[in-house]
C-alpha cells in the first residue's frame, strides 16, 4: 500500500515532501494509518486533535493517545478542548455540524499561524461512497455525486482511492495501534446507518456491487464535469449585460435541453437554490411576465421575452442640490452641474439632460419615483404616469424599481436617464441652460 500511496500523491501532486502539513488526527484507524503513510513517504507533518468532550473519559483518552503518538513521531502537537454541545446550542445547529465547524475553523487557524502547506484528512473510499449516498438522500444535483475532492483549497484527502479494508490490512501489517470511537457503532446518525446497515446490504447484492458503484460514480463525475463545462460555455455565449443587469433570452432558454439545470448553474453563485431554479423555469413556461424571485442579495425578474438578474440595491435616500453646487452623485453615476449659454447643438443623449434654467427652481431634489408620479414627457401635450411611461419603454421591472426623477418646485423635470419633461425643455427663446452631464460615460 505504501508504494500505491506514494504513486497516488505524486501523480496528483497532492503532497510535497519539501513542505509541512497539518494532519487532522482523531486517533482512529484512518488517521493513524494516514500518519504512518506520511512518515513512510517522508512527508513532514504536525498533528491536530480536537477534544469535543462528547464521550467523557473516552474523549480525554483519545486526546492523550494522540499526544503520545505525535511525540513518538516527533511531530508538533496541537490540541483544544471544546464544549461542542454548548456551541451547537448557541449557534442553533446540530452537534455534528458544530463539531465540523469547530474543527475546520481551528485547522485553518493553525495552518495560517504555522505557515503550513495544507490540512491532510483521512477520508477514504468507503467515506466517499457514504458521502455520495448522503448527498443523494438530501436531494443533491449532479455535483453531489462527485463526493469529496482529492484537494479543495487547503483540504487534502490522499486516501480516497483506498478502502477501509485496505487500511485495516495495512495497519495489521505495520502493527499499528489505534483508538475505537464507541459512537461510530451507534445508529443515531445517518452516516452510521448507511455504514452499518444500508450499504453492506447493497454490497451483498452482487460480488462486484461495490466496484461497479465506484466505476459508475467515476463515469458520472466525468459526465458531470463535461456537462458543467458545456453549460458554462453556453451561458458565456448567451448572457448579456448592461449597466450591471444580466439578461437571458427566454426563447433561447426554453429551446435548450436541461433548462432547469442551466438556470441553476447561472444563478447559484448569486444565492439561488435548485428549488428556485425550478420555480423560475415554471414561471418561464407559463409566461408570467413581471414575476420576481430573490436571494439575499439578488433579484430575478421574468419579463416578456427576457429573464433578468440584478443586485438588490440599498434604499436610495433623496438628495438635494442648489444653484451653487457643481456636481452630484447617485447610484446611476456622477453628474456635472453646468450652466451654459445656448449652444449650437443640443445634447440628446438620454443619460444627460439640458433644461431651460429660467424655468427651473432651486433647490432641486432627486428621488426614486413613486406610484402616482406624473409628468409630461418631451414632445407630448398631456401628462402621463411615470409607471406607464416606463412600461411603454419596456423597462424591465428590476430597472424600473430604481429609476430616479429630478424634482423642481414639486414638478418632475427629468426622469433620470430616460426623458426630460416637456415644460423644462430648451427652446429658441432659452437664454441659459442647466446641463446635467454624466461624467463616467464610456
Amino acid at each position: 500500500m505504501v508504494n500505491a500511496f506514494i504513486q497516488h500523491i505524486g501523480s496528483k501532486t497532492l503532497l510535497n515532501p519539501s513542505k509541512t502539513y497539518l494532519l487532522a488526527c482523531s486517533g482512529g484507524l484512518d488517521s493513524i494509518c494516514l500518519g504512518e503513510l506520511l512518515s513512510l513517504a517522508s512527508v513532514p507533518f504536525e498533528v491536530a486533535h480536537v477534544n469535543f468532550q462528547l464521550r467523557s473519559e473516552e474523549s480525554d483518552g483519545d486526546q492523550n493517545f494522540v499526544r503520545n503518538w505525535a511525540k513518538e513521531k516527533n511531530a508538533v502537537f496541537h490540541t483544544i478542548r471544546v464544549d461542542t454541545n454548548s456551541v451547537a446550542e448557541k449557534r442553533g445547529i446540530s452537534t455534528q455540524m458544530a463539531a465540523r465547524e469547530i474543527r475546520y475553523d481551528w485547522f485553518e487557524e493553525i495552518c495560517t499561524e504555522r505557515n503550513l502547506e495544507g490540512i491532510v484528512l483521512a477520508h477514504h473510499q468507503d467515506d466517499q461512497l457514504e458521502t455520495v449516498f448522503l448527498n443523494l438522500l438530501r436531494g443533491t444535483g449532479i455535483e453531489g455525486i462527485y463526493g469529496m475532492a482529492d484537494r479543495r483549497g487547503k483540504l487534502i484527502r490522499p486516501l480516497l482511492p483506498f478502502s477501509r479494508k485496505e487500511l485495516e490490512e495495512f495497519a495489521l501489517s505495520q502493527h499499528l495501534i489505534w483508538r475505537e470511537d464507541s459512537s461510530n457503532s451507534k445508529l443515531d446518525y445517518k452516516r452510521n446507518k448507511l455504514r452499518h446497515a444500508i450499504l453492506p446490504s447493497l454490497y451483498d447484492f452482487a460480488p462486484d456491487a461495490k466496484s461497479n458503484l465506484l466505476t459508475s460514480l467515476t463515469r458520472l463525475t466525468d459526465t458531470g464535469k463535461a456537462f458543467t463545462g458545456l453549460v458554462e460555455n453556453w451561458l458565456a455565449s448567451h448572457i448579456q449585460e448592461i449597466e450591471g443587469v444580466q439578461f437571458l433570452s427566454i426563447p433561447s432558454l426554453l429551446s435548450t435541453q436541461g433548462t432547469v439545470s442551466i438556470i441553476y448553474f447561472w444563478l447559484r453563485s448569486y444565492g439561488f437554490n435548485s428549488d428556485q431554479a425550478q420555480s423560475i423555469h415554471e414561471s418561464l413556461q407559463k409566461g408570467e411576465s413581471g414575476k420576481l424571485f430573490e436571494s439575499s442579495t439578488y433579484l430575478v425578474n421574468v419579463d416578456r421575452d427576457q429573464v433578468y438578474l440584478a443586485p438588490i440595491l440599498e434604499k436610495f435616500n433623496p438628495i438635494t442640490f442648489t444653484a451653487q453646487d457643481i456636481q452630484f452623485s447617485i447610484p446611476d453615476g456622477k453628474f456635472d452641474i453646468l450652466k451654459l449659454s445656448t449652444p449650437s447643438s443640443i445634447d440628446t443623449k438620454k443619460e444627460n439632460a439640458m433644461l431651460d434654467l429660467e424655468r427651473i427652481k432651486f433647490p432641486l431634489t432627486i428621488r426614486t419615483w413613486e406610484q402616482g408620479d406624473r409628468f409630461i414627457p418631451l414632445g407630448m401635450k398631456s401628462s402621463k404616469k411615470v409607471s406607464d411611461f416606463l412600461i411603454d419603454l419596456k423597462v424591465p421591472l428590476l430597472k424600473k424599481r430604481d429609476v430616479k426623477v429630478l424634482i423642481s418646485d414639486q414638478e418632475i423635470a427629468w426622469v433620470v436617464g430616460y426623458r426630460i419633461a416637456d415644460w423644462a425643455k430648451t427652446t429658441a427663446a432659452t437664454r441659459e441652460i442647466l446641463y446635467l452631464k454624466k461624467t463616467d460615460l464610456c
